[in-house]
């Protein structure tokens, strides 16, 4: 596949992304001076931390540990509430005219149709990624495993919203019958995008003293980098077949321009780095677009 993929335009339903590279959420994106990086790289989009209605500290130190291969969080979803992300899109929209887009990731079921009734009065953002894939929450489960659930959460979305710029961001699937479970939901509704994977959830990692790599939830975490890359291409692949016309934004263990390019050619838009975003920081997209 040719150079130039990653460096060209592409818009998901109004809205054009420079080029084909961003930040994954979680990484890069949680303060003023992180988005202030990403609005000076050259990433083709700007995607927030995944927001709560009010601000969290998040989980206890150590909550994030990398190596050669992988990594491990568990940050407890820390952010500073939607209502930053929401007014800091006034200073990103200011600076630059790249895509801002605000995940957004309640705790409880009703607190994410509450913050993203709050965003449509704010004007200074693109599109709204709803995170139904959140592994490090300690006592609550991803709601993206939950069908039924799901189901229930974009009825009632699209119930009391007029809102056709919202995508998802889901977990990875495993099994063939949840791919199209899944898929059968996605159908019943105006989602404009997905975003496949989040983080593998329940995860474990000795560091170099084998000790638990970090501290919160007995050292389990969501795991990403390399290692997950399989996993992520799968379930890029598998939704593209079932959903051929859904713009859909690859990510996990993206390391390199191979990988970006394995992704579009299973079917993606765009990527998005994570880990490897956290280990070389922004200049990493210029590797990735030179």
């Amino acid at each position: 596949m040719e150079q130039s993929i990653l460096n060209s335009p592409f818009k998901i339903k109004n809205v054009e992304f420079h080029n084909r590279i961003m930040n994954a959420s979680g990484c890069n994106c949680t303060t003023s001076e992180d988005l202030l990086e990403l609005v000076s790289s050259r990433s083709g989009g700007i995607i927030s931390k995944s927001c709560t209605y009010e601000y969290r500290v998040g989980n206890e130190m150590p909550r994030y540990y990398d190596n050669d291969v992988l990594s491990i969080n568990s940050t407890g979803l820390a952010n500073n509430g939607y209502e930053f992300y929401a007014k800091y899109g006034e200073t990103i929209k200011s600076i630059t005219n790249k895509p801002y887009i605000i995940s957004v990731a309640g705790i409880k079921y009703r607190e994410n149709l509450k913050i993203i009734n709050k965003l449509q009065q704010y004007e200074n953002h693109d599109l709204i990624e709803l995170n139904l894939s959140c592994p490090n929450i300690i006592g609550k489960s991803q709601i993206g495993y939950d069908f039924e659930a799901s189901d229930e959460l974009l009825r009632c979305l699209y119930e009391n919203i007029d809102n056709h710029n919202i995508g998802l961001k889901l977990p990875p699937y495993f099994d063939m019958i949840h791919f199209e479970n899944m898929a059968d939901i996605i159908k019943k509704y105006p989602i404009c995008y997905l975003t496949c994977i989040n983080s593998l959830g329940n995860g474990f990692v000795f560091n170099e003293l084998m000790e638990p790599s970090i501290v919160p939830n007995n050292g389990f975490g969501g795991i990403g980098g390399s290692v997950i890359k399989p996993f992520g291409l799968a379930n890029v692949r598998k939704f593209h077949e079932l959903l051929p016309t859904m713009p859909i934004i690859g990510c996990g263990g993206i390391t390199n321009k191979q990988d970006a390019y394995e992704y579009i050619k299973s079917g993606a838009s765009l990527v998005q780095i994570g880990t490897q975003l956290i280990k070389t920081g922004p200049e990493l997209f210029d590797m990735f677009l030179t």
